[in-house]
C-alpha cells in the first residue's frame, strides 16, 4: 500500500492531511513532467529531424546520418553539444552538410537548445514560426543559405548572436527587429533584400555591439548612435543624408566604420577622431565634399583608410603621414586633376596605395611613389598618365599587384618587370605600349593576372611564359602579336595552388571595396558565355573573397 493510498483511506479529514495528499500528487506530477522533458526526449526530437532531413535529402547527405537509433548517448552524435556533457542537448551544429529544402519546423522541442548553426547549405523557404518558441536560444547562424520570406523572431529575447547574412529575406524591419534584440551582441544580415529605414530600430538595444546590415536596400538616415558599437557596416544600401559631429561623442569605442556604397553627402567630421580605437574607416562611394579631415591623423590605430569615390578635395592634409600603423589607403575617384600629389611619395608605412580614376596626367616619377619600401599594391590605373613605364619600380621587390591600365602609356614594356617574383596581377592592358613582351616575364612564377590587352605589341609570346605555373588569366587580345603557339605554354596555370597558399597566410587582411570588382570585371569578358554569370555574383564581399583565394 502507498504513502498516497494509506493517506487517503485514513480517518483524519484534516486541513493539515489534505495538503500532504496536495503536495505529493504535485510531485509526482513534476516527476511525469521532468521524464517527458529529458535526453530522451531529445534523442527522440533529434530522431526525427534526421528523418526530415535525410526525406528531402536522398543523396547528398551529412553528418547527421550517424545519428543511429541504437546508440543512446546522444551527447556524442556528431554535430551535437551538451552542457554540460552527459546531460540536456543544448547545440547543434550541422553547417557545410549539404542540407537542401525547407527548414525543420520542430527544433522547439529541444527545449534547452541554445545554439544552432546551419549555415553554408541550401536550405530554402521562409523561417518557421517554431523556431521562434525556442526561447533559449542564444545563437543563431542560418547564413549562407536561400531563405527568403520575411523576418520575424519574437520569442527570442535571449538571443545574442544572429547570423542571416546571405540569404534572400526581404522587407522592412522596424516593427520586428527591435522586439528580439534586446540581449543581442552580433547581428548579421548582410546580403539580404531588406528595405526601409534603421535610424531608430538599435535605439533599444543596449548590448549590441557588432552590426552588419550591409548589401541591402535600407534607405533613410543612419542611427546616430553607432559609436557605442564596436563594429558597423552599413555599406552598399541607399542611406542618405549627413554625418553629423554629434555622432562621434568621447565615449566611442568603435574599431570598425564601414559606410561605403551609399548616399552620404556634406563634409565628414573630424570629431571622427573621438574614436581613438578605429582600425578602418570606409567611406568610399558617397558623395563627401570637401576637405579630408586633418584630425584622422591623430587616430593612431587606424590601418585602413578608405575614401574614395567621393569629391574630397585634392590637398591631403600632412597629419596622415602620422597614421604609422596605416597600411591601406584609397583615394581613387576623387578626381583630383592635375600631377599626382608629392605627399603620396613620403607614405612609407602604406602597403596598398589605390590612386586610380583620378585624371591624373603628366609622369610619376615626381610624387616618389616609386620608391616607397612597403607596397605591396599600387593601383594607377584610369588616368592620363603618359611617357614610358618606370623600370625602376622593379626595385620594389614586396610587389604583389601592379596595375597601370587605362593610361597613355607608351614605349616598350621594361625587361625589369620580370625581376619581380613575387608580382601576382600585373595589369598594363589599353596603354599604347609597342616592342615584344618581355621573355624576363617567365620568372614570374607567382603570377595569377597578366593583362596585356589593347596595346600595339608584336611578336610571338615567349615560351618562358610557361614557366609561370600560377598563370590562370592571360589576355593579350587587341595586339599585333604573331609567329606560333610554343607547346611550353601549355603550363601556364599547372599549378597556382602556392600562390594561393601565401595569400591565405598573408596577415594584411583587408576589407572589401578596394577595386577588386572593378579589376575582376575588367579581366572577365562579359560578352563570352561561360563568364556571363559571374557579373551577377560580383558583389563586394565575393569580390573579396575571390581575390583572396
Amino acid at each position: 500500500m502507498t504513502l498516497v493510498t494509506r493517506v487517503l483511506m485514513a480517518d483524519d479529514d484534516s486541513p493539515e492531511s489534505l495538503c500532504f495528499v496536495c503536495f505529493l500528487l504535485f510531485l509526482l506530477f513534476t516527476a511525469v513532467v521532468v521524464v517527458g522533458d529529458s535526453l530522451e526526449s531529445d534523442r527522440e526530437a533529434l530522431l526525427s529531424l534526421k528523418s526530415y532531413l535525410e526525406s528531402r535529402n536522398p543523396q547528398n547527405r551529412g553528418i547527421y546520418t550517424e545519428w543511429k537509433m541504437e546508440k543512446q548517448d546522444v551527447c556524442h552524435w556528431p554535430g551535437i553539444i551538451c552542457t554540460p556533457p552527459g546531460s540536456r542537448v543544448t547545440g547543434i551544429n550541422l553547417s557545410d552538410s549539404t542540407i537542401s529544402g525547407a527548414l525543420f519546423g520542430n527544433f522547439s522541442a529541444l527545449t534547452q537548445l541554445t545554439y544552432l548553426d546551419l549555415s553554408r547549405n541550401t536550405i530554402e523557404g521562409s523561417i518557421p514560426d517554431d523556431l521562434s518558441r525556442c526561447h533559449n536560444l542564444k545563437h543563431l547562424n542560418l547564413s549562407h543559405n536561400i531563405l527568403d520570406g520575411k523576418l520575424s523572431l519574437p520569442g527570442l529575447s535571449n538571443l545574442e548572436v544572429l547570423d542571416l547574412s546571405l540569404n534572400r529575406i526581404a522587407g522592412d524591419i522596424q516593427s520586428s527587429f527591435p522586439l528580439f534584440c534586446n540581449s543581442l551582441v552580433v547581428a548579421n544580415l548582410s546580403t539580404n533584400n531588406f528595405t526601409g529605414r534603421i535610424d531608430d530600430i538599435f535605439n533599444g538595444c543596449r548590448n549590441l555591439k557588432y552590426v552588419d546590415f550591409s548589401s541591402n536596400g535600407f534607405s533613410g538616415q543612419v542611427w546616430a548612435g553607432f559609436g557605442r558599437t564596436i563594429q558597423f557596416s552599413v555599406s552598399d544600401n541607399q542611406l542618405s543624408g549627413n554625418i553629423s559631429a554629434s555622432m562621434f561623442r568621447g565615449n566611442c569605442i568603435l574599431e570598425v566604420l564601414d559606410l561605403s556604397g551609399n548616399k552620404f553627402g556634406g563634409e565628414f567630421p573630424g570629431q571622427v577622431s573621438n574614436c581613438q580605437n578605429l582600425s578602418v574607416l570606409n567611406l568610399w562611394g558617397n558623395k563627401f565634399k570637401g576637405n579630408i579631415p586633418a584630425e584622422i591623423g591623430s587616430i593612431s590605430s587606424l590601418r585602413g583608410l578608405y575614401l574614395g569615390n567621393n569629391t574630397f578635395s585634392r590637398d591631403i592634409p600632412e597629419t596622415l603621414l602620422n597614421l604609422t600603423n596605416l597600411v591601406f589607403l584609397d583615394l581613387s575617384r576623387n578626381k583630383f586633376g592635375g600631377d599626382i600629389q608629392e605627399i603620396f611619395g613620403r607614405f612609407t608605412q602604406v602597403k596598398y596605395l589605390v590612386l586610380h580614376a583620378n585624371q591624373y596626367v603628366g609622369g610619376i616619377h615626381s610624387s616618389n611613389i616609386l620608391k616607397l619600401p612597403n607596397l605591396l599594391r599600387l593601383d594607377l590605373g584610369y588616368n592620363n598618365f603618359s611617357g614610358q613605364l618606370p623600370a625602376e619600380i622593379s626595385q620594389i621587390q614586396s610587389l604583389k599587384f601592379l596595375i597601370f591600365a587605362y593610361n597613355n602609356f607608351s614605349g616598350v614594356i621594361p625587361q625589369e618587370y620580370g625581376n619581380m617574383p613575387g608580382l601576382q596581377a600585373l595589369d598594363l592592358s589599353f596603354n599604347r605600349l609597342t616592342g615584344s613582351i618581355p621573355a624576363s616575364f617567365g620568372n614570374l612564377t607567382s603570377l595569377l593576372w597578366l593583362m596585356l590587352a589593347n596595346n600595339s605589341l608584336s611578336g610571338e609570346i615567349p615560351r618562358e611564359i610557361g614557366n609561370c605555373t600560377s598563370l590562370l588569366w592571360f589576355n593579350v587580345a587587341n595586339n599585333q602579336l604573331s609567329g606560333k603557339f610554343h607547346p611550353e605554354l601549355t603550363k601556364m596555370g599547372s599549378n597556382p595552388l602556392p600562390t594561393f597558399e601565401v595569400n591565405r597566410q598573408n596577415k594584411d587582411k583587408i576589407i572589401a571595396g578596394s577595386g577588386e570588382c572593378l579589376a575582376m570585371k575588367r579581366w572577365i569578358p562579359a560578352e563570352f558565355p561561360p563568364f556571363n554569370f559571374v557579373y551577377a555574383i560580383l558583389t563586394k564581399k565575393s569580390c573579396r573573397s575571390l581575390w583572396d583565394h
